[in-house]
């Protein structure tokens, strides 16, 4: 078990709340946000390819539902730096016993978690106060031929998002709601 970060599973295997430890004096503080070594007991795998960072202005902003198919499908660790969020990962992996299941949890910058989502999960978050800063780290760089979404609003995901969704970016809202043949992709 690492000393800097401690992993809490969710009813989805694999993904996991990842804790930080924060070390603290009187000049402030130091929290790792990575470390390659430590995550690979909770489940990342190989190198960081894209480090991002997003700033969202308005409580209530939908960003999501994203993911990448394979052979670029992801691992992502995902981490608010300022404000609050609710992020959701749904479990799109094809017959995973949690298939269309979502998890999720709030995150803020004052309670040291990120998500640890692993391939073959969408992704998204409601900003939950104005300014929020995330940051997200990349198993694999961004492949626009595979990119997939869904739509934040399908009320297949049965997502409850706590404020009126808000601010969807014309791409996202274009997602077409899922059909009842719709599969997933390979983990």
């Amino acid at each position: 078990m690492s000393a800097r970060f401690t992993a809490h599973e969710t009813p989805l295997q694999g993904l996991s709340v990842i804790r930080r430890k924060t070390m603290l004096d009187d000049r402030g503080f130091l929290s790792r946000l990575f470390c390659e070594e430590d995550l690979a007991a909770f489940g990342w795998q190989g190198r960081i390819a894209q480090l991002n960072e997003t700033g969202t202005l308005h409580k209530g902003t939908v960003r999501g539902m994203h993911f990448q198919r394979p052979p670029h499908a992801e691992i992502k660790l995902v981490t608010c730096t300022r404000g609050r969020v609710l992020d959701v990962a749904v479990d799109i992996r094809a017959h995973s016993p949690t298939f269309l299941q979502h998890f999720s949890v709030e995150l803020s910058e004052d309670n040291d978690c990120s998500l640890l989502i692993p391939k073959g999960f969408a992704h998204g978050f409601q900003a939950l106060t104005d300014n929020v800063r995330m940051i997200y780290a990349h198993s694999e760089s961004y492949a626009a031929a595979s990119e997939g979404g869904l739509n934040p609003q399908d009320p297949a995901l049965r997502i409850d998002w706590p404020l009126p969704v808000a601010n969807l970016s014309p791409r996202d809202a274009a997602h077409p709601l899922l059909s009842p043949d719709y599969r997933g992709v390979a983990a």
